[in-house]
């Protein structure tokens, strides 16, 4: 299992937008380059928009950036598309037979494990901002950002 790929196309939405900030990015626009349906586009559009990541009007085509790239970090766009809650990355299974020493104690060990593990990489997440990917994207079809 991996981490709903809402938060890949997060990314790719926000790039794009900044990528085409001379044209409009409609819902349509923004399928083709993600290669899904706009209505799936218009989903995750509502939740960067509830984030304050997006500018979006109803009846009016096209996405704007709410933010300076260099403001939006990685870690916003995962929280903004809800990937997980906060402190579930790694889900832990429930009534694990406490006659047994290891699901007795199971748990307990392994539950701050997993809670660095996410800290660390939201640690990650939020040291990298849409610039840096844009910049990245940028480089590797020779486009001037």
């Amino acid at each position: 299992m991996s981490i709903s790929s809402r938060f890949s196309v997060g990314i790719h939405i926000l790039s794009l937008i900044e990528f085409n900030k001379e044209g409009i990015s409609t819902s349509d626009f923004l399928a083709s380059s993600v290669n899904t349906n706009p209505a799936v586009i218009r989903k995750l559009m509502g939740m960067l928009k509830k984030a304050g990541l997006v500018e979006v009007h109803p009846g009016i085509a096209g996405a704007k950036l709410a933010k300076k790239m260099s403001e939006i970090t990685l870690l916003d766009v995962y929280k903004a598309v809800n990937v997980v809650q906060d402190n579930e990355l790694f889900g832990m299974h429930e009534n694990p037979n406490a006659d047994c020493p290891v699901g007795r104690h199971i748990q307990n060990t392994i539950e701050p494990i997993f809670s660095a593990a996410q800290l660390a990489m939201e640690k990650v997440l939020g040291n990298v901002t849409l610039e840096d990917v844009v910049k990245d994207i940028g480089k590797k079809s020779n486009i001037v950002c």
